[in-house]
């Protein structure tokens, strides 16, 4: 089967940004953070790379997403599908300013489209650090994970979003009708995006988490 590329989305090892001029997205962005996805409100960088997440990025990280979606983000029903489990080999990324901070990230997360289903990606949590403006860093993390996702194989995207913003980048609920997140969560908000088509075509139940294991040390850090 094919390889679906959504509009705007192209394969590469790592992304990096300039000065984003009329040729950036100008789709609206959310003002307050939606399910598990925080979109920057507004973002802007002069130099930015998007690399493989660091073992030094993860207590910036975690300052940022806190500052981004707030205290209650590890209540969220997607958390139970992360919890105790390290995101999908290789999809784990920042954005980088010039000074090497992170201005971003996201990771993806192995899942399986219910009981014995087939495996897909669960993306989640998308942050920009909420002090940056318009310059589409958000956009290009997604476009980067959605890449790589493709280009090391996977067949399909989940997340928990507001699918107006996350439509411009393929995903929407017309698959997602006979799926279900483990624990609360607004139907409407549950999106995917096929990376294969027929991906999910029949696909039914309740996610669940089949990603790698942390160590108990890794365990304590991340608690």
């Amino acid at each position: 089967m094919a390889t679906k590329w959504p509009e705007g989305v192209v394969s590469a090892a790592s992304t990096s940004l300039g000065p984003y001029g009329a040729s950036a997205s100008r789709a609206a962005t959310p003002s307050v953070a939606f399910g598990d996805i925080s979109p920057s409100r507004g973002e802007s960088a002069s130099a930015i790379a998007i690399v493989a997440e660091t073992a030094t990025d993860i207590a910036t990280r975690e300052v940022l997403l806190d500052e981004a979606m707030g205290p209650k983000r590890r209540k969220k029903s997607s958390e139970k599908l992360r919890r105790g489990r390290r995101p999908s080999e290789g999809l784990a990324f920042v954005a980088r300013d010039a000074s090497g901070g992170v201005a971003g990230t996201v990771r993806l997360w192995d899942v399986t489209l219910g009981e014995g289903g087939p495996a897909a990606l669960l993306l989640g949590p998308l942050a920009v650090d909420p002090s940056l403006k318009s310059a589409g860093i958000g956009s290009a993390l997604m476009r980067h994970a959605i890449a790589e996702a493709a280009r090391l194989g996977h067949a399909a995207i989940l997340l928990v979003g507001d699918a107006p913003y996350y439509g411009r980048f393929g995903f929407s609920a017309a698959r997602t009708g006979s799926l279900a997140m483990p624990g609360p969560y607004e139907r409407h908000r549950l999106l995917a995006l096929e990376l294969v088509e027929g991906a999910l075509d029949g696909v039914y139940g309740t996610l669940k988490a089949a990603g790698r294991k942390l160590k108990a040390q890794q365990l304590i850090s991340a608690a």
